[in-house]
């Protein structure tokens, strides 16, 4: 009789041997088909009939803009459920519908959607912070931050957890990269709040979603993306998001107090005898001076003028080699470590904005974005009924798919809706001039995005501190401790919606 581990392994050999000939097979239908559209092209006249066997280009030309949405979104939410990667999916579908709905002529689109993207400025702003991020990780900045915050905090209920918040904060404000952060700090503060008898929910709910403030607070790499996507100044974002950023590490902070003090077994502070002194407290904050110096140099530069955010990433970068030379850290293996992560991580999210691009691109072309504003416009909702339907589609989007991926696909169909409305202010209170409305929604889509990243049942963050949890905790512990912290984060986003002055009362004051 076969064991139960026995028919696990056969059950599991045999959906291998299927996938591998279902993928098989469907290569050589690709293939055939290829071939045949070689033929067509090479030898028939494409004006005509004529056609060797069948012809694929402009088969889809009669379909109109509504079925064609359905055609276009199915095929790619059926295609990422397969598990294919982003990046490709959306450019090869790109690619495949300009040919079906146009013919060989219209793929000129490819290359006028790319290149302008290349040649945008702002972009080169990425690979530059996603080094800075690396070589700090890799400096151990983020355990001497942590250190210190404990040691200040460690005395108070759930002081383990506040420190997290808190250190994760300072380190968003340094890196704007967000899988490191939760990782990193699920690797550290973890096994400390666990070995003090935290609660579960609360240990792991803090290091998750203080590890994705980085989507927020500057310099946010996705705020960047946000600006070159929607034509907005990135400077006025940065100083947009820094409100809300505060406000929601706050939140977080205030909320683990709270049930510490009503509940100290849920948080219990360190005891007495590992305590230390205001002196030694206040010798400890010299391990803080290089990280502060950094943010205060990276984000005064951005913010006062001085420089653009390439520059400002570029100096952030040398501060941030300069640093992991005081640790003794650096060498020609890290360098090389660092800048393999940066290239990996700068290549996924640049291939996707490629890919993106074009099946977006070739969307609005047809007609897609007059369709989906007519479509949430005819709905008779008013304007905050609509912009609660946007934020509702945003989360939905954010269980499936990845934050490059919303961004590229969903905010350029929205941005042009939310032009076209106007926001006279919730229960009397002040409005959304039209000139700021575009910035507002900025600073809530990425508010939104970190309700993504701990969104059940494909949130990053819960797959993140999987990685580094020990074997009884389960995923269900995962997803109910991140229950909470996204109601709290839902919270700050109605505060962002009730009062808009928070996202633009900044960027007013700077830039006028």
């Amino acid at each position: 009789m076969n064991s139960p581990d026995t028919a696990m392994n056969n059950a599991g050999n045999l959906k291998g041997k299927l996938g591998t000939w279902l993928m098989i097979a469907a290569t050589v239908v690709l293939a055939f088909v290829m071939f045949v559209e070689v033929i067509n092209i090479l030898f028939y006249n494409p004006y005509t009939d004529e056609k060797f066997l069948f012809k694929l280009a402009g088969s889809l030309s009669d379909v109109k803009i509504g079925p064609l949405t359905y055609l276009m979104f199915g095929s790619l939410m059926v295609a990422l459920m397969m598990g294919l990667p982003l990046a490709f999916v959306t450019g090869g579908l790109g690619v495949a519908f300009i040919y079906l709905v146009g013919d060989a002529m219209m793929l000129n689109l490819i290359p006028g959607r790319i290149f302008p993207m290349m040649a945008n400025s702002d972009l080169a702003a990425i690979p530059l912070f996603i080094f800075m991020a690396a070589m700090l990780e890799r400096a151990g900045l983020i355990e001497e931050m942590f250190n210190v915050v404990y040691k200040w905090m460690g005395g108070v209920g759930g002081g383990l957890a506040i420190a997290t918040v808190i250190a994760s904060t300072i380190l968003a404000a340094m890196v704007g990269v967000i899988g490191a952060a939760v990782v990193t700090m699920g690797i550290i503060a973890l096994p400390a709040m666990l070995k003090r008898g935290y609660d579960h929910k609360i240990a792991l709910g803090s290091i998750m979603a203080g590890g994705t403030l980085g989507i927020l607070i500057p310099p946010s790499i996705l705020a960047i993306l946000y600006a070159v996507v929607a034509q907005q100044s990135v400077g006025e974002l940065y100083l947009g998001s820094v409100v809300p950023g505060v406000l929601l590490s706050s939140l977080y902070v205030f909320y683990v107090w709270m049930r510490a003090r009503i509940n100290p077994e849920l948080g219990p502070p360190i005891p007495e005898e590992e305590r230390i002194g205001l002196k030694d407290k206040l010798l400890l904050l010299k391990d803080l001076i290089a990280p502060l110096i950094l943010v205060f140099l990276v984000l005064g530069l951005l913010f006062g003028g001085i420089a653009t955010p390439v520059e400002a990433a570029g100096i952030g970068s040398f501060g941030a080699i300069l640093v992991a030379m005081k640790h003794k850290v650096f060498s020609i293996a890290t360098l090389r470590d660092a800048s393999v992560t940066t290239a990996k991580a700068t290549a996924m999210v640049l291939w996707i904005m490629f890919g993106a691009s074009v099946f977006v691109g070739f969307y609005i072309l047809q007609g897609g974005q007059d369709f989906i504003t007519e479509t949430i416009l005819g709905t008779g909702l008013s304007a905050y009924g609509i912009l609660f339907l946007l934020m509702v589609l945003l989360v939905i989007l954010g269980m499936f798919l990845d934050w490059v991926g919303i961004l590229l696909l969903a905010v350029p169909i929205f941005i042009p809706i939310v032009e076209a409305l106007e926001f006279p202010g919730l229960f009397g209170l002040p409005g959304v001039s039209g000139e700021d409305a575009v910035l507002w929604f900025g600073v809530l889509y990425l508010v939104n995005m970190q309700m993504s990243f701990l969104s059940p049942p494909f949130g990053y963050a819960l797959f993140y501190i999987r990685g580094v949890c020990p074997p009884d905790i389960t995923m269900g512990t995962i997803f109910k401790s991140a229950l909470v912290f996204l109601a709290i984060q839902a919270f700050a986003l109605f505060l962002c919606v009730l009062f808009p002055a928070m996202t633009t009362w900044l960027p007013n004051l700077a830039y006028g």
